[in-house]
């Protein structure tokens, strides 16, 4: 169901990018990587997060890791992902094929500045064997994203 979520959300807002899919799995970020041929950094990573009674979206590159203080400053509480049941309950996406696009219900969504390192990026498409390639500025306007710092540097 979520990929066909996925793919009605492009055919309405941008019909030039297509769904690829896989016959492997791209549920992590080494699989994706390994998938669609590039480093894991270049995945973009969609973490489901929760403030108090929020729940929102946080895109980060492949490699990054949420930094607690930088995210509790930002969002202005303090941060908890969604446990597996909640994710899917939530965003209509299986856990691994979690994105931006074609959610079940709205909920806000960032894009973390560390995506601004890659022209390209490979975030999940509703399924564990989706993606799309689009670039970061791209994906947060077709998404409504916000900017946010809120990962930890790389490396």
């Amino acid at each position: 169901m979520s990929l066909e979520t996925v793919r009605a959300f492009f055919a309405e807002k941008a019909p030039d990018i297509a769904v690829i899919e896989l016959t492997t799995s791209t549920a992590t970020v080494a699989e994706a990587a390994a998938g669609h041929g590039v480093a894991p950094a270049q995945i973009a990573k969609t973490l489901s997060i929760r403030i108090g009674d929020q729940v929102a979206l946080v895109v980060t590159r492949g490699d990054a890791r949420l930094d607690n203080k930088k995210a509790k400053a930002v969002f202005g509480g303090k941060v908890r992902m969604l446990d597996l049941a909640e994710v899917e309950a939530i965003t209509g996406h299986p856990v691994g094929g979690v994105c931006p696009f074609g959610l079940i219900v709205p909920l806000p969504i960032y894009c973390d500045v560390s995506l601004k390192s890659f022209d390209e990026v490979v975030p999940a498409a509703g399924s564990t064997h989706s993606a799309v390639r689009i670039a970061p500025d791209r994906m947060a306007a077709l998404t409504g994203a916000a900017w946010v710092d809120v990962c930890q540097e790389p490396g």
